[in-house]
């Protein structure tokens, strides 16, 4: 009843009112910010939403080494549990545990096709099977249509969907839309696209792309105290 307590109280579930999920299988998401302004925070409570329903979730690192990135989900589930007022967090960290796998790559060694050697040997030794994929830390340049595209055509097969990380700088051009000049060449691509937007002293949750009907959703900031997600 906690988990479900936690999925319901989520101000994200705001996003996919008809669905568990804000994007489908085999679907790209991206959440864009410049850095410090809570781009893995965001994907972080994404993830623990799947985990705290149940699904599996692979986090990948090009940044962080493992330790670090589990450190950062004990502590968003820690402030979750406080900002709810729910005292059995030890009893939700263990449930949720068997569906996260951390992996890293430097970032120059990243390739998909090793991520599909290293994902397909988890799946045939049924280690890890993910539904969910977070990849934290690509670097989104004039060459990253061709390995999107060779993900996008990976995970509808394997009935996954992944979010991304994308840093944004602050003199980036953006077109009438907010898309920012890095991703618009590959925003075709994309199923849903979250932007984190810094105004005064707090920080907007902006719907870009997918999710629900901009006009059906309610404002949703970033609290920048906790990084967590709550409504205006």
């Amino acid at each position: 009843m906690l988990k479900k307590d936690l999925i319901l109280q989520n101000p994200l579930r705001l996003m996919a009112p008809e669905s568990e999920d804000i994007i489908s299988e085999g679907g790209l998401g991206a959440v864009l910010a410049r850095a410090g302004v809570g781009k893995t925070s965001l994907l972080i409570q994404i993830a623990l939403n799947a985990l705290l329903g149940g699904k599996n979730v692979l986090h990948i690192s090009l940044d962080d080494p493992i330790k670090k990135v589990s450190l950062r989900y004990e502590e968003v589930l820690n402030r979750l549990s406080k900002q709810y007022h729910m005292n059995q967090i030890n009893e939700i960290q263990e449930a949720i545990l068997p569906h996260r796998f951390v992996m890293t790559f430097k970032v120059e060694g990243f390739s998909v096709p090793k991520l599909k050697e290293r994902l397909t040997d988890l799946m045939e030794q049924n280690i890890f099977s993910p539904q969910m994929i977070i990849i934290d830390g690509l670097p989104f340049d004039a060459e990253v249509r061709k390995p999107l595209t060779e993900l996008k055509a990976f995970i509808k097969d394997c009935s996954m969907h992944i979010w991304f990380t994308v840093r944004t700088h602050r003199h980036e051009k953006a077109d009438p839309h907010g898309i920012p000049a890095s991703l618009a060449p590959v925003m075709d691509l994309f199923d849903a696209v979250i932007q984190l937007q810094p105004e005064g002293d707090e920080i907007h949750v902006r719907v870009l792309k997918g999710g629900a009907t901009p006009s059906n959703l309610p404002t949703l900031l970033l609290d920048p105290a906790t990084m967590l997600i709550k409504n205006k």
